[in-house]
């Protein structure tokens, strides 16, 4: 155990990404217990491994004292003394006790204690790196599926997909790829586990800022999403800049951009409407594709209620109030919604009133 195990040690280190001092005070700690196992000894050892040379020295450690009682652990002040003459009480004297064979035993001893400690620092590693990849979205392969998850593997771990985090409208076959969201990544005492999601918001945030350059750089801004996994979802868009179009920039020429994360996300529809800090506006671009006549503001209830035209009413409702649903979670409005006629009968809407403009 020298210049060899020291050429492991450094291998270890560049393949696992693995520190080389986490393994050698881990072998140090398990020199400890093969030592006292192999050798019937009980008092405190320390074990020496020199990192230039790879060579391993084991220590007794005595605490000086006036009366020895006990010789394992004790060493009396005047023996300490002869030793060096600098030595007081309750100092702690180190005396070499390596046997001769240790090199081979050690290492038969302490091989179990440094793979576990390897694989708990191989855990940390990917930890870290997980960690930080929180809210991140990564490529990953299907590996197989039961009742509660579906595995993905991300590379170094293979992260949980749960049922509920599955797209309705979605079938996974082993060895599709499909790009999930990172959503919680806990650190467990079987190592750490990655979840995973296909349905959350995040993921749709993540797929535009892949997509459009003007995102990803911050040129345009994605201000709010609201989503229905596999469904419909609705996203609000905004550009400091008055000469960026942000709504064109995510839906691309002749609309490949926003093309590209439909598929990715099997159909699922996507509006783009421009973000407003005046809420009149936010709210009649959230309700595309219908047209707006009129939306009165509520501050106190921070409500709103929009007026369409007859014709639009079940476009700007949708199906199972879907449309009305997700602009209410894209804006933060209550949005209530009627008709022209209603509205005129209700005295909610004259020939004086102005219709809202839109993009």
């Amino acid at each position: 155990m020298s210049s060899e195990l020291l050429d492991a040690l450094t291998l270890l280190e560049k393949e696992k990404g693995i520190d080389k001092e986490i393994i050698i005070e881990a072998l140090e700690a398990a020199l400890v217990s093969a030592y006292k196992k192999n050798f019937n000894q009980a008092q405190n050892v320390r074990v020496d491994f020199n990192r230039d040379t790879g060579q391993i020295r084991v220590f007794a450690r005595k605490d000086v004292v006036e009366e020895v009682l006990d010789t394992t652990t004790e060493i009396s002040l005047a023996e300490a003394r002869s030793m060096d003459p600098a030595y007081n009480l309750e100092d702690v004297v180190e005396l070499e006790v390596t046997p001769k064979d240790f090199g081979r035993i050690a290492a038969q001893n302490a091989k179990q204690v440094v793979t576990q400690r390897v694989r708990e620092a191989e855990r940390g590693v990917i930890y870290s790196e997980f960690i930080e990849r929180e809210e991140d979205i990564m490529t990953g392969i299907v590996q197989r599926q039961d009742a509660r998850f579906i595995y993905v593997n991300l590379g170094k771990i293979e992260a949980l997909l749960p049922a509920s985090e599955q797209m309705p409208n979605e079938r996974y076959n082993a060895h599709d790829r499909i790009k999930v969201l990172i959503t919680k990544v806990e650190n467990t005492t079987k190592g750490p586990q990655v979840y995973v999601s296909r349905t959350h918001p995040g993921l749709l945030k993540r797929l535009f800022e892949l997509e459009v350059p003007e995102i990803f750089d911050g040129t345009v801004e994605l201000r709010s999403v609201a989503r229905e996994a596999g469904d419909r979802s609705k996203i609000a868009v905004y550009a400091e800049n008055a000469d960026v179009d942000p709504v064109g920039s995510c839906v691309g020429q002749k609309g490949v951009r926003v093309q590209a994360i439909v598929d990715e996300l099997k159909g699922e529809k996507i509006d783009i409407v421009r973000w407003s800090e005046d809420t009149v506006e936010y709210v009649a671009n959230a309700l595309s594709p219908s047209k707006v006549l009129k939306v009165d503001v509520n501050e106190e209830d921070k409500a709103t209620l929009v007026i369409v035209p007859d014709y639009q009413l079940s476009l700007a409702i949708g199906k199972r109030g879907q449309n009305a649903r997700l602009a209410a979670k894209l804006t933060g409005w209550k949005i209530d919604i009627k008709s022209e006629t209603e509205a005129r009968e209700l005295g909610l809407l004259t020939d004086e009133d102005v219709i809202v403009e839109r993009d």
